[in-house]
């Protein structure tokens, strides 16, 4: 029960003296043995009101001080107790700019109370409890001052809403410097309730063990965490005394709301989805458990005690018209501080008006409808756009800033800049840069007023991403203007291209194991749909990829009606070159360089030229495409299920096609036929038992990923450090080829699998170089590899420059009318490959140009015919045992939450965007 300590400070002990308060490192604390805790450290930081600076971590010593400052009515300031240079280098601006009088962190010696001050250089309101930080890492530093009575009451309303009770245990996954991370600490000590204190991850398997262990109730999370739950195959783990789940921090996809709601109903586990802000305490809002599914994307109603309107010009606006959405309540703020002469001042804040705009939906429940103020949250993070704009101009970068659908926008006036801009602006926000766009303008624009005009410019950025492309890209000419594409168009597409008859709206082409293979037809078959695709397409499901085309018809709709009514910024033009054979198109690298190099190949072996090194090349450009696809950040086990269609996709027609061959010639043995020759002795010559190399080297690798990727301890490492697993993978591969054949390879072993296996890891290490020095150091490695291999310098040359291309040139043009050649030769590759060695022979000597083309056509031809036959057996398949339902799309892996500053910072594995 809560009870005030002191005439100036707050107990917030709602406990038995015998119940469990907190469990740490497998120890339980009894409420008695907490508040006998608290009393000592009360002690240590005296009776003279100071304000107390504590270094957070989910750890005994910092809750037992934070909740001994608060008896004491010392007032409290959290800061981040991580040990990196971010952290520190903001904890030391803290305390440089508001001189704490004691600073509370682990040191040498463990928890340590350092006075700085005797006494207090401060003066304090009487109601002043905590300073809460409103800045992400790039914020601008000021300070929400929050009163004794913020606390207590807002405590109260999470726990009457969560219904608490002592019974309850919520594992500490958020920071405590976070607000929400706080309140879970506060609504469950008052209710009586435990804390399991933790600093692990959700991804980490020994949080889920300590969860079982202590029988935790409840977990809170931001979208991230939620993002991460599902990636990491959440829905398949049993966590019986799980009661409810709560999640705040932004904006969770309704999609996504919706699904872990599902899985609530049929685990026993309620989701409560909140709204809040530091300046409330925490809460604002909830949406009770019972509305989730019907009202995903509502922040539902006030929270007990509390009340919204939504402001509309000075009046409050009626049901369904949009405005500013103002909270009234016991826990709104007392006000801001910028300075430590702002501790003593009382109350200058009434109402929160929280720079949302938001409307009131018929049933009652408040929803967002976007952001008022040039403060955003991107991907949990808070961002003041203005203080980053200043950052940048401190290192000589000008640039102006702005935000829309959780992205940030950069605006410069040269493509230069533009580019430094986006990857500076990535290391001082904390984002991955695929959340960033940076644009090229002639100049900046500005309303007639003469501010900066910033709708200009987010509608330039709309119109860049959705619709500019349009003309340049894709089979005949996309969306047509203002056409909108329904989901159930893209469904059925995929449907038939993947001959996945179970395709829902919320699958992607990555989740529903779409490979290198059939990523050509269905890029070019989407292109032709919907218009220019984004470069993440793969992971976009059903949903998305429909919302995209809509998004871009109505871009160009609005593009073109502010053309006429505002002045628009101007792209820096270039002048466009026309061949004469009709306009160029854009055809993604990979694509091109599997054309290019099963060219080569047949060209090769057909005596029309003499250009090795295309297979080789091609090996490459197949990692590449694994890493891509089938090592994509799918959910759960999918990666595991990718991998092992992948090998079927390629052993079934190798092994018909060879063993008909064998039959009918007895031109290969069994070992060929079953694609294991590398395990056959040999005289370490050159024959026809080897020309299959390629296609054993690739079964064997995705086989060995397979049984690799089985192990989830492997699977999590890999998903924590993309990069550096391939990194160290590449390495690994590159030490089998010098241990076996030295840094020159011999006749066959060049062509055995344990010596090729580094292309293979060199195409996957290319996949995961996600940024400039990444990409840097993967060329000179690209380079540094190759040369010395053949012992032939063309070859190399041919090996070297096709992974430049892979690593530096995400797509290539080439005139419209070769798109078609192109997509089949890259498409039936594997193919042409398999039967060319049956088809060019009787042309080599007399017409080698004759047996080149008859071989691509063969292979393009067998490709179809067997793609065409293993789609009807396998919707005869189907149609007797139907497929069951499948569980979701495939969502972005990242590693774990650690928070700067009250939100959460993103420490993100994605993979960054290529494209400026």
């Amino acid at each position: 029960m809560l009870s005030i300590a002191s005439d100036r400070g707050l107990s917030l002990l709602g406990g038995r003296p015998d119940a469990t308060a907190l469990v740490a490192d497998g120890v339980t604390i009894s409420y008695s043995e907490l508040e006998m805790l608290i009393r000592e450290r009360a002690v240590q930081l005296g009776e003279t009101r100071r304000l107390v600076m504590i270094a957070a971590a989910n750890a005994v010593d910092p809750i037992v001080t934070y909740l001994a400052a608060l008896e004491g009515g010392h007032p409290v300031l959290f800061v981040s107790g991580g040990e990196d240079e971010a952290s520190l280098a903001h904890k030391a601006a803290f305390i440089e700019r508001f001189s704490p009088d004691v600073v509370a962190h682990y040191g040498p010696q463990g928890w340590t109370l350092e006075e700085r001050n005797a006494g207090s250089r401060h003066t304090f309101h009487p109601e002043l409890a905590v300073l809460g930080s409103t800045s992400g890492s790039t914020g601008s530093p000021k300070l929400v001052r929050l009163s004794f009575d913020n606390i207590r009451s807002n405590a109260a309303s999470i726990a009457e809403y969560l219904r608490l009770e002592p019974g309850d245990r919520a594992a500490t996954t958020l920071p405590l410097q976070y607000c929400y991370g706080l309140s879970v600490v506060n609504s469950h000590l008052l209710a009586g309730a435990s804390l399991m204190l933790t600093e692990l991850s959700v991804t980490d398997e020994a949080f889920w063990q300590q969860a079982a262990a202590h029988r935790i109730t409840s977990f809170a999370g931001v979208p991230y965490t939620f993002e991460t739950l599902e990636a990491s195959g959440f829905a398949e783990r049993s966590v019986p005394s799980l009661r409810y789940l709560t999640q705040a921090g932004g904006r969770l996809a309704p999609e996504l709301t919706r699904r872990f709601a599902r899985l609530g109903a049929e685990r026993g586990f309620d989701l409560f989805v909140m709204y809040g802000q530091t300046e409330a305490t925490a809460r604002m809002a909830y949406l009770p458990p019972e509305l989730v599914t019907a009202s995903a994307g509502a922040i539902g109603r006030p929270i007990p005690g509390g009340r919204l309107r939504i402001d509309a010009g000075g009046t409050d606006a009626p049901d369904g018209e949009v405005g500013e959405l103002v909270y009234e309540g016991p826990n709104v703020m007392l006000g801001y501080a910028e300075s430590p002469a702002d501790f003593e001042l009382g109350r200058t804040v009434h109402e929160l008006r929280t720079g949302d705009l938001g409307r009131r939906r018929d049933d009652g429940l408040y929803e967002i409808a976007g952001r008022l103020n040039r403060f955003v949250k991107i991907f949990g993070l808070r961002v003041d756009l203005d203080r980053v704009e200043r950052l940048l101009a401190d290192e000589g970068i000008e640039v102006r800033v702005a935000s829309a659908d959780e992205r940030l926008f950069l605006f410069a006036t040269s493509d230069r800049t533009a580019r430094r801009a986006r990857e500076r602006a990535a290391a001082l926000v904390g984002v991955p840069m695929h959340a960033i766009g940076a644009y090229a303008v002639e100049q900046f624009p500005r309303t007639s007023s003469g501010k900066p005009d910033t709708a200009a410019l987010v509608r330039f950025a709309g119109l860049q991403d959705r619709a500019a492309a349009t003309p340049s890209q894709g089979l005949g000419t996309g969306a047509a203007r203002g056409a909108r594409v329904s989901p159930e168009a893209i469904r059925d597409l995929l449907s038939t291209l993947l001959s996945r008859p179970e395709v829902g709206l919320d699958d992607s082409f990555a989740g529903l194991g779409g490979d290198s293979l059939s990523y050509i037809e269905v890029s070019l078959r989407l292109e032709a749909m919907l218009g220019a695709l984004p470069r993440d397409w793969p992971a976009l499901s059903v949903r998305e990829l429909a919302a995209f085309a809509t998004d871009a018809a109505e871009g160009e709709s609005v593009a073109d009606a502010a053309a006429q009514a505002t002045e628009a910024p101007k792209v820096v033009a270039r002048p466009r070159i026309r061949p004469r054979f009709g306009s160029l198109v854009r055809v993604e690298t990979p694509a091109a360089l599997r054309a290019i190099a099963i060219v080569l190949i047949v060209g090769t072996h057909a005596d029309l030229f003499v250009l090795k090194g295309g297979a080789h090349l091609l090996l490459a450009v197949a990692g590449y495409n694994l890493a891509r696809f089938q090592l994509a950040s799918v959910p759960g086990r999918a990666r595991v299920r990718s991998l092992g269609r992948s090998a079927a996709q390629l052993a079934v027609p190798a092994v018909l096609w060879i063993g008909a061959v064998a039959l009918l010639t007895g031109q290969y043995q069994a070992s060929t036929v079953l694609l294991v020759n590398n395990l056959v002795p040999g005289d370490g010559r050159w024959n026809e038992q080897w020309q299959f190399w390629f296609l054993e080297a690739m079964l064997w690798t995705i086989v060995g990923l397979a049984a690799l990727f089985a192990v989830r301890a492997v699977d999590r490492l890999e998903r924590r450090s993309p990069f550096g697993f391939a990194l160290v993978g590449f390495t690994v591969a590159v030490i089998a080829r010098f241990a076996i054949a030295g840094p020159h390879a011999e006749y066959v072993e060049r062509y055995s699998g344990p010596v090729v296996v580094w292309l293979i890891a060199l195409g996957w290490l290319v996949a995961r170089a996600d940024t400039t020095a990444r990409r840097v150091l993967v060329s000179g490695i690209a380079v540094a590899g190759s040369f010395g291999f053949f012992g032939d310098p063309l070859r190399e040359a041919i090996l070297a420059g096709g992974v430049l291309a892979l690593i530096w040139l995400p797509s290539v043009r080439v005139p419209r009318w070769m798109v078609p050649a192109v997509a089949a030769l890259a498409g039936a590759s594997m193919f042409i490959y398999l039967t060319h060695w049956q088809v060019y022979p009787p042309f080599e000597q007399s017409a080698p140009w004759a047996g080149t083309l008859l071989s691509l056509a063969v292979g393009v031809i067998a490709w179809r015919v067997y793609t065409l036959a293993s789609s009807r057996v396998t919707s005869v398949v189907r149609s007797i045992h139907p497929f069951s339902a499948r569980r979701g799309q495939a969502v972005a892996l990242v590693e774990h939450d650690p928070a700067v500053d009250g939100e959460v910072h993103l420490a993100s594995r994605l993979e960054s965007s290529r494209r400026v």
